[in-house]
């Protein structure tokens, strides 16, 4: 089987799809992030705290989020009731987070609406072709972070 270059107007439709799905992911994050009176940074943070390796300052540095935005966060969750701050036991300088039980009931129920559009969408596509996009967008993050690498250090 020979290989044949995508013509432009093949690309520019693709990087089109692209865009539209992202936007459609984006938006249903923030109607689902919406729906338990969050932001998707609420969101994101309170599934990090979640998993108890929560630091402000990685978490700040992963998501390309200022210190200050994290912290101004975690005030939000914790004025909503969903996360406690303590003074670290091994440095009193640190603070631990850890998510109330309203806040692990927030976590649940957004969880369980995930896992409902999982099953409804997810679920119902044929497994050659979602192996098939899965093994193409791979490449493609993988092409595309490449690029992004060789740009940056030229």
């Amino acid at each position: 089987m020979t290989h044949q270059e995508p013509t432009a107007a093949e690309i520019h439709e693709a990087i089109a799809c692209l865009r539209r799905l992202t936007e459609v992911f984006s938006e249903r994050r923030r109607q689902l992030a919406l729906a338990e009176g969050l932001s998707e940074h609420q969101w994101r943070v309170l599934e990090e705290i979640s998993t108890e390796h929560f630091m402000p300052s990685m978490f700040a540095r992963r998501r390309e989020s200022s210190p200050a935005a994290v912290s101004k966060t975690l005030r939000q969750l914790a004025d909503k009731g969903l996360i406690v701050a303590r003074v670290a036991r091994t440095d009193g300088r640190q603070r631990t987070y850890e998510p109330t039980s309203k806040g692990r009931r927030t976590l649940s129920h957004l969880r369980a609406r995930r896992e409902e559009a999982i099953e409804h969408v997810w679920q119902t596509l044929d497994a050659r072709q979602l192996r098939a996009f899965t093994r193409f967008s791979n490449q493609l993050t993988e092409r595309l972070q490449e690029y992004a690498r060789r740009s940056h250090e030229a």
